[in-house]
């Protein structure tokens, strides 16, 4: 699950390609603009995240936006993957589900099992979501309430996460989750190293030194993920989406989206329902 966003679902199910794929041994870590949840259902993985795992049927390993992580090693492994948008979910309704993800951040261990008796319903949980997501004309909200009962689930199985050893949030770490917490809104990089403490040129060279992405561009993933929600799943405006996503400059907001995007928002959003319904 190394591609650079979700595309038009801020939550997706994911598969390899090739079963093998997504096993392979990585010379360089991987970063995820998106929270990655792997539910391990067979063989073995030997993972790099905040040190070293080794995965088998029943663990979930669960990777923040924005963790440096690799596979070191597998044998015969199979996973199943979920991404999603965290900033496209309102943390009024999803706060407490997306607790463990603040923990991994704070220290506690990224890897943990799931309770035997939950293994099956998790794994129809996100078949069902998968199916979902393949119908024609479906509906977000379908989405969104299956993510709420898998998240339900980690959040009970990770109860006892053990931290790996004691620990502050990383810079890294804090950038992020403030990014996550106010990227819909102004922001902009000064605002974000006030929020940590630190100065601007020293929050923007950790932040890409660890992830590959500058603060700004940080920014702008979290704001185009939930315009992209929004297109897909509203009838909104563009300006008004432009708004609700942190640009009072609507022209300044389309322009974004098409130096990122290939085409406007208006056009993106007839792009993508038309293949919905196709």
């Amino acid at each position: 699950m190394n591609r650079d966003d979700l595309g038009p679902k801020p939550i997706r199910v994911m598969r390899p390609a090739c079963p093998g794929d997504i096993h392979r041994p990585m010379r360089t870590p991987a970063v995820h603009t998106y929270v990655a949840l792997a539910l391990h259902v067979g063989g073995r993985v030997r993972v790099e995240h905040r040190g070293e795992f080794e995965l088998r049927a029943g663990h979930l390993h669960l990777i923040p936006a924005g963790d440096p992580h690799r596979v070191l090693s597998s044998s015969r492994a199979e996973v199943v993957g979920l991404g999603f948008c965290r900033t496209c979910l309102d943390p009024a309704r999803y706060g407490d589900l997306l607790a463990p993800l603040d923990r991994v951040r704070g220290g506690a261990s990224p890897v943990f099992e799931l309770p035997a008796a939950r293994q099956a319903y998790v794994l129809d949980l996100l078949r069902e979501l998968e199916r979902e997501q393949q119908a024609p004309g479906a509906l977000p909200v379908v989405a969104e309430s299956l993510l709420a009962l898998v998240l339900a689930e980690v959040a009970r199985a990770s109860g006892g996460m053990r931290a790996t050893a004691p620990q502050q949030p990383s810079l890294v770490a804090e950038a992020l989750a403030v990014i996550e917490a106010r990227c819909l809104g102004p922001l902009s990089l000064k605002e974000v190293a006030a929020a940590v403490r630190r100065s601007p040129a020293h929050v923007t060279t950790a932040v890409k030194q660890a992830t590959g992405r500058t603060v700004g561009a940080w920014i702008v993933e979290g704001r185009l993920a939930e315009a992209r929600r929004r297109l897909a799943a509203t009838d909104e405006y563009v300006d008004a989406i432009a708004e609700r996503v942190g640009y009072a400059d609507p022209s300044h907001f389309v322009r974004l989206f098409r130096r990122h995007h290939g085409v406007t928002p208006a056009a993106w959003r007839a792009q993508h329902r038309r293949a919905a319904t196709a």
